[in-house]
């Protein structure tokens, strides 16, 4: 197996989240949705997005959203196999994560040059994650699991080392604030800002609402550099 030959994430898409502090996690039923979507989303300050393979429709949604909102950083969730990472390069991605730590996923993308952060809850599955050059990592099920006190004690071993967490699972704007206040936590993931069922609905205009609450409490947080 030829090694691998990118770096895990890039720097730069890395900093990106960083500064948008948020990245909307989104599954979308009917490619249809997906421009207005992202639209509305970007409308509220929010253009980190993700779309999970969930659905059918949900490469078409991406190839979509690349070539229509070209100021989304779009990337891909619940990427499980290597010829899913294929299929999410072939779209045009930015970036791709999953719920889990599957080293022949990593591999892959690495290989061909996606940036890709790998799911962990456990400290061996940090240590899996490090052993294969990944420092960004997804914190997942977040709140589930223990949530930001959990997070810390995890944390704790491995700072030194530069690890960065994106925390999903639970998150919402009442307690988006305490996560976003620590140094590991780049950005979270945020499934509450476009949940399905406001997608289903076209509700664009409550969509919008949330991206710019989240938005303004980053700001908050975070200050102008954020």
């Amino acid at each position: 197996m030829p090694p691998a030959t990118s770096p895990a994430f890039a720097d730069d898409l890395a900093a990106r989240i960083r500064r948008a502090g948020v990245i909307a996690t989104l599954t979308v039923d009917q490619p249809a949705d997906a421009v207005p979507l992202a639209r509305a989303l970007v409308a509220g300050g929010v253009d980190c997005l993700e779309l999970t393979l969930r659905t059918a429709t949900a490469l078409e949604a991406i190839r979509q959203i690349v070539s229509q909102v070209p100021e989304a950083l779009v990337g891909v969730g619940t990427v499980l196999t290597p010829e899913q990472v294929d299929q999410c390069r072939e779209a045009k991605a930015a970036f791709a994560v999953a719920p889990g730590m599957n080293r022949r996923v990593v591999d892959q993308a690495r290989r061909v040059g996606l940036s890709f952060a790998p799911g962990i809850c456990t400290p061996s599955e940090v240590e899996q994650a490090l052993e294969a050059g990944c420092t960004l990592l997804k914190f997942f099920p977040c709140e589930p699991s223990g949530g930001l006190a959990y997070l810390k004690s995890l944390a704790a071993p491995y700072m030194h080392l530069g690890v960065k967490f994106i925390p999903l699972g639970g998150i919402d704007l009442a307690n988006a604030e305490r996560y976003l206040n620590e140094s590991c936590i780049p950005a979270l993931g945020g499934s509450w800002i476009a949940p399905r069922e406001l997608v289903q609905r076209h509700d664009w205009a409550t969509i919008t609402h949330n991206a710019r609450q989240v938005t303004e409490l980053v700001r908050r947080v975070r200050g102008a550099a954020a």
